[in-house]
């Protein structure tokens, strides 16, 4: 009971946002009994609202993913504790929380008892689907954490000792399971303006057909690309939904959405970062945040910081998938940071710090913005989600709004399924990744047309992976990935689950041939009498000491910032040792919850 008083209280957040002065002149709610309430249809709307509160990615989850921004194409200072070797054991698991399981089945039993009858079949159903998308939504989010899971689809009673200390399900069964509830949910959902409503706070038809095209996808290329169920250890039974099966669901979902005319791509990629506005247009679904409304955010600052986050910077391997604005790959990554920012996909500056970025200073004037190495660490600054604005990166003061789902994900999902389906062809790829392309400046060249130049250098990156069960990769597949990070960098983690997906997640730990991060490309010349980017001198230092421009040269442990040949080439940093085993595709269940319920079992691998 206490979860729904809880979520109730919430819930004014959200109101807040798409009728304020509506919602302050309702009467106060002081009391309700839980055994009555979902009996109308505002009661309903407020207990998702607080859901929408409770669970809608937060500033972090949406501009870095949390953990998953260590990945292969970021640089950091210091790396998750999960990729350090020997560190990592079942006792600092955590995450191990049903509670949202509870708020979903509570909405569910009490609408069965109390909505039926009191409001109408569509309006039942579409809150029915709500529920049922959230309760299997973060359900998934245990199946890629642990893989195998419980399923709860009932209120556990604290006597059910069956539930309490049973055994997890098979990962196929669990997500068979999640797969029931996202189709009631698709089904049952609406998507009209009541609920596609101009701040995309809602949960609505599109915004779960946009997640299920991820999530499908996800879970589809994961078994096409493992060869087992990394719980277990064993050959998946396909007893449930195969991987082709869920590719195809991702395809339809994605499908429904493009077909549906309701969203665009959004004429001006950065903007869609640093807009007060949700450009709606594009975002599917969002957060907002009003300088108005006092709700600020803090993205600029963390990533323009030193102390604040992790020196986020970007990499020579990042800069160097953004392709050149003929539609052709760049084929060498020896070229200066005052070079490579020519006649390239306008993506790139709008992520990375090149020429021609202005700044409002704190004095007030504006200049042009330079890289400061005090909290960068490869001389690749990233700018996506930052204000540029000097005032911004001191404070809190953020009020840009944060896309969650967007138009542009639902493309890329669509054109992936495809593929790997065998029905990729030249008017969907224009429709996809062309529309993309075509955004950014990029001339748009379908693979195997002429004027199509092979990247040998993309091909030996994805191919190089140790682990991977699948090492060939199409030249269409190869773009696709390319796009996906040229188009979703730094959003969700979402290349942390590419990276996991396609089983190729040891790229994480190799950086550069174990080298460290690579960064900016440096000449012999530049190497000893420095270089100037928009008017300001960088020098390298052999102190050791950073300053906003000063590039230490140092070999101090696994610290050190070198270049990748005596006196000159690639700027490497951090080559601190990182360890990826096959285990490592999922987490240990936690030893605390294992020592309660001997039921549960420990993941393959981790029990030694």
């Amino acid at each position: 009971m206490k979860s729904i008083y809880r979520i109730l209280l919430v819930a004014f957040a959200v109101l807040s946002l798409t009728a304020c002065e509506k919602f302050f002149t309702r009467e106060p709610i002081n009391s309700f009994s839980a055994e009555t309430y979902f009996a109308n249809e505002n009661q309903i709307k407020m207990y998702t609202d607080g859901m929408i509160n409770s669970w809608m990615p937060s500033m972090d989850d949406i501009g870095y993913g949390g953990y998953s921004v260590y990945n292969d194409l970021i640089a950091t200072r210091t790396s998750t504790t999960f990729y350090q070797p020997g560190l990592f054991n079942p006792t600092r698991q955590g995450s191990w929380s049903w509670t949202f399981a509870r708020r979903c089945n509570i909405m569910i039993q009490r609408m069965e008892k109390n909505a039926k009858g009191n409001v109408d079949d569509e309006t039942y159903n579409h809150y029915m689907g709500i529920a049922r998308f959230w309760r299997a939504y973060h359900h998934f989010s245990r199946i890629k954490t642990f893989s195998n899971i419980p399923y709860i689809d009932v209120v556990v009673d604290s006597k059910d000792s069956t539930i309490l200390f049973g055994s997890r399900l098979d990962r196929e069964e669990a997500f068979h399971h999640c797969v029931e509830d996202f189709d009631f949910a698709q089904q049952n959902c609406l998507g009209t303006a009541k609920y596609n409503t101009p701040g995309r706070v809602y949960i609505n038809k599109w915004v779960i057909l946009t997640y299920l095209s991820r999530i499908y996808l996800y879970e589809g290329t994961f078994r096409k690309y493992h060869s087992v169920n990394p719980a277990t250890n064993t050959p998946w039974t396909n007893k449930y939904e195969t991987a082709d099966e869920l590719i195809r669901k991702a395809a339809q979902c994605a499908e429904e959405v493009i077909k549906s005319g309701e969203f665009s791509l959004h004429k001006d990629y950065a903007e869609l970062f640093l807009s007060e506005n949700l450009c709606n247009d594009e975002v599917i679904w969002g957060r907002t945040y009003s300088e108005a409304l006092g709700s600020l955010h803090n993205l600029t600052r963390y990533f323009n910081s030193s102390t604040l986050g992790q020196q986020y910077s970007g990499t020579k391997e990042l800069v160097r998938q953004y392709l050149k604005t003929d539609g052709t790959p760049v084929l060498t990554g020896e070229q200066t940071i005052n070079e490579e920012f020519k006649d390239r996909d306008a993506r790139l500056s709008a992520t990375v710090l090149g020429p021609g970025h202005k700044i409002a200073k704190l004095t007030g004037d504006t200049s042009p913005q330079v890289i400061n190495m005090t909290w960068n660490c490869t001389g690749y600054q990233l700018v996506k989600w930052c204000v540029p604005d000097e005032t911004h990166q001191q404070n809190a003061v953020d009020a840009n709004s944060l896309p969650i789902l967007r138009y542009a994900e639902v493309l890329l999902n669509y054109a992936e399924a495809k593929t790997l389906l065998g029905e990729m062809n030249k008017g969907i790829w224009d429709q996809t990744i062309g529309a993309l392309r075509t955004r950014a400046g990029v001339k748009n060249i379908y693979p195997g047309d002429a004027g199509y130049v092979k990247d040998q250098w993309l091909h030996d990156y994805y191919t190089a992976s140790d682990l991977a069960h699948v090492s060939e990769v199409s030249d269409i597949e190869l773009e696709i990935r390319r796009e996906r990070v040229t188009e979703m960098t730094l959003e969700q983690g979402l290349r942390t689950d590419d990276l996991y997906r396609w089983s190729i997640a040891d790229l994480i730990e190799k950086r550069h041939n174990h080298e460290g991060w690579a960064g900016i490309w440096v000449t012999e010349a530049e190497a000893k009498n420095g270089f100037t980017f928009e008017g300001t001198k960088y020098e390298f230092t052999n102190s050791g000491s950073v300053g906003e421009t000063k590039i230490p040269i140092t070999t101090n442990s696994d610290r050190n910032w070198t270049l990748e040949k005596a006196g000159a080439g690639y700027y490497l940093i951090y080559n601190f040792k990182l360890e990826w085993l096959e285990r490592n595709y999922v987490r240990p269940i936690p030893q605390d919850d294992l020592n309660l319920n001997k039921n549960l079992g420990q993941n393959y691998g981790w029990d030694s």
